[in-house]
């Protein structure tokens, strides 16, 4: 069984470390823990990881958050995985920081690369891992907090939880999402 696990994030230096990016974090820590590396390709970079017998394609879409739902759609049409067998990394603001919930339908909450494939895949009902990034920041400031890069005071708990998501993710592929939903929603 095949599926598409897409990190979702900006391309470039100036995102990298960013919160917005945790989705691109979470998969560069799946990539170099299964000691592979990922290979520009339309729309996106990949990479493949074999978990049990299951085959993931992991993905980094380039073309930026808010077309998220382009590189998506080309990636699941070009491997021929059912829209089920996606799931999708993303940051959340409405979750305390940290925290991880599995969600497999819902809106977009605001967030632009959500909305993106919401709006390109035309359904709601599509797996979607939300990082808790929390929300502390002043009023009219979230665009800068949510490009803002990581303090190194939040790298203490962001790094655990980051490996935290990649064993989300196996469970995810070969556990089913209701028990990955019981053990990792807390």
């Amino acid at each position: 069984m095949k599926y598409l696990i897409a990190g979702l994030g900006n391309i470039g230096d100036e995102y990298a470390n960013t919160r917005h990016n945790i989705g691109f974090q979470v998969v560069d820590a799946f990539a170099r823990l299964s000691g592979v590396s990922f290979n520009t390709g339309r729309y996106a970079a990949t990479c493949r990881v074999k978990v049990k017998n299951h085959e993931l394609v992991l993905l980094k879409p380039s073309t930026y958050m808010n077309l998220s739902g382009k590189a998506i759609r080309y990636w699941l049409e070009k491997e021929k995985i059912p829209v089920e067998n996606l799931l999708v990394i993303t940051d959340d603001l409405a979750l305390p920081p940290g925290q991880l919930r599995l969600k497999l339908q819902g809106g977009d909450g605001g967030h632009n690369g959500l909305y993106s494939i919401i709006e390109t895949l035309e359904r709601k009902e599509f797996a979607r891992l939300r990082f808790g990034i929390g929300k502390d920041f002043p009023k009219g400031y979230q665009s800068d907090y949510v490009l803002g890069p990581w303090t190194p005071e939040e790298m203490e708990w962001v790094t655990p939880k980051i490996l935290e998501a990649v064993e989300a993710i196996k469970s995810f592929v070969t556990s089913g999402p209701n028990l990955t939903m019981t053990n990792f929603n807390k």
